[in-house]
């Protein structure tokens, strides 16, 4: 099975409606360890977002993807802009003229952005950060080239997952919650948490793919 842009659009609007559902939830995460934001900001950004696609229908996979990051970059206030943004611009690039991605160009796809967001914020698994939730993402689609689109993203959802509560013990390296040191620790980082709710979407999204 492949997904087709019309199941990325989907997954997108679901990924919006995940974060506006858990807003709240993820201020508050962010309230504990940074500026008490990333809920509103989150919102507020897929929001733009769906207005943007609304008004400029996207001519394939690759632009829609970078509508979404251009969309993100405007919109999002703080570091989570910029990343999120990078993570989409970098999925459009590699999507770029597609209609249809398999598991492969999906996978690729993902972890092109992934590895875009490590570099711009200087930062590895492990630091407390959303690639505790995306690397262990990729990790598993890749162990799970060869299977459904389906199996493949439920195997990623739940890698995200164990990832994202990884980071509750551990001391941030990185961003706002870096300021706090070993304060930090005992916190589930909150872009890690958005970061598997965007995974968690396209999962439920495409669990018929």
């Amino acid at each position: 099975m492949t997904i087709s842009q019309q199941a990325v659009a989907d997954w997108i609007a679901a990924f919006a409606r995940a974060v506006a559902a858990d807003r709240d939830h993820l201020t508050a995460l962010d309230a504990a360890i940074g500026d008490a934001d990333h809920g509103v900001n989150m919102d507020r950004g897929l929001r733009a977002v769906a207005e943007k696609l609304a008004a400029e229908p996207a001519p394939d996979i690759g632009a829609l993807l970078s509508r979404v990051g251009t969309a993100l970059v405007s919109s999002v206030g703080g570091a989570s802009g910029p990343l999120y943004g990078t993570l989409f611009l970098q999925m459009g690039a590699a999507a770029r003229g597609q209609r249809e991605l398999d598991l492969a160009a999906w996978t690729g796809a993902l972890e092109r952005g992934v590895e875009a967001v490590a570099r711009l914020g200087k930062s590895r698994p492990g630091e407390k950060t959303m690639l505790d939730a995306l690397a262990p993402a990729v990790q598993a689609l890749r162990s799970a080239a060869g299977a459904t689109v389906a199996v493949a993203m439920g195997a990623a959802e739940r890698a995200a997952h164990a990832g994202m509560l990884s980071t509750i013990p551990l001391v941030a390296r990185k961003g706002r919650a870096s300021y706090l040191g070993e304060r930090s620790a005992g916190h589930q980082d909150p872009g890690a948490t958005s970061a598997w709710l965007m995974l968690r979407a396209a999962a439920e999204a495409w669990k018929a793919s």
